[in-house]
């Protein structure tokens, strides 16, 4: 059967993609930053995933306000990166998993989630920057990828614990496939940031610390988090980190945590990392 070796929570900043596909890496600037990253490659040159489900929000490029929904899941046999403005990032295409995805989206309706099933679209830098941060600039992505979109953009979005749940449903359809597959999930989005209005540039160190230590040992009181409280404590982008409660989900209910960091600032955002297994 297939096995979720490992869970990923990333920060996915638009301008790390930037710096990768400009050079700037090694600047004074992003230098500090990228270095950071270096123990999570190494890391992850190791276990080798076959896939990686890679959970983010779409910033409305393959999806927009016409139709919304809160749970998507990427069946492509491949995925293009989106045009953000600039042009298409310079990467490659990320290659998909269409027999595991749509046994994921099968047991995932099943298990009463509605799960949207899209069989076109591209993936913009919530997804593809995570790819750049754990892969640098490789030929071809290493891995299959399987993307699951959550809408974070427009209110309502999902509550803490329906992600929470969701992940463990995850963890249930995986170990029922029917292929020898590593699977690590990605968590993606956040830190505390806030892009617009009277408190664009809001960081919340203190309050992104606590989030590392309670999505480790008590995911579910990172669960309870109301919108109103994310909004408030993280700023308006900030509540992407729901997302890291559907990676959570899908590890057992201890972790041992493999790696850490915070970086603050990267762009306009209180960047974090960290890597957990059961």
């Amino acid at each position: 059967m297939a096995k979720i070796i490992a869970g990923v929570g990333t920060s996915h900043v638009p301008a790390i993609g930037a710096a990768v596909d400009n050079g700037k890496t090694g600047n004074d600037y992003w230098a500090p930053l990228f270095q950071k990253f270096e123990p999570a490659r190494a890391w992850i040159d190791e276990v080798k995933p076959d896939v990686c489900i890679i959970v983010y929000n779409d910033h409305a490029h393959a999806f927009d306000l016409s139709s919304i929904s809160t749970f998507s899941i990427g069946t492509c046999e491949s995925f293009k990166s989106s045009d953000e403005g600039y042009g298409p990032r310079p990467i490659p295409d990320v290659v998909g998993d269409p027999r595991l995805a749509w046994h994921l989206c099968e047991s995932l309706i099943m298990d009463e989630f509605d799960i949207t099933i899209v069989n076109d679209m591209t993936v913009d830098h919530g997804l593809t920057v995570p790819l750049s941060i754990m892969y640098d600039q490789p030929e071809a992505w290493p891995c299959k990828v399987i993307p699951l979109a959550v809408n974070v953009v427009q209110y309502p979005q999902p509550k803490g614990t329906r992600c929470l749940a969701l992940g463990k449903a995850l963890r249930k359809a995986v170990e029922a496939y029917d292929q020898d597959l590593k699977v690590a999930i990605f968590g993606t989005g956040g830190l505390s940031h806030q892009l617009q209005g009277p408190r664009a540039g809001l960081i919340n160190a203190e309050y992104d610390e606590k989030f590392l230590n309670d999505l480790a040992t008590d995911p579910q009181a990172v669960a309870e988090i109301t919108h109103t409280e994310w909004l408030r404590e993280s700023g308006s982008e900030g509540i992407e980190a729901v997302m890291w409660l559907v990676m959570r989900g899908a590890l057992g209910d201890k972790v041992d945590e493999v790696y850490r960091f915070t970086h603050c600032a990267a762009s306009n955002t209180n960047y974090g990392m960290t890597i957990l297994t059961d």
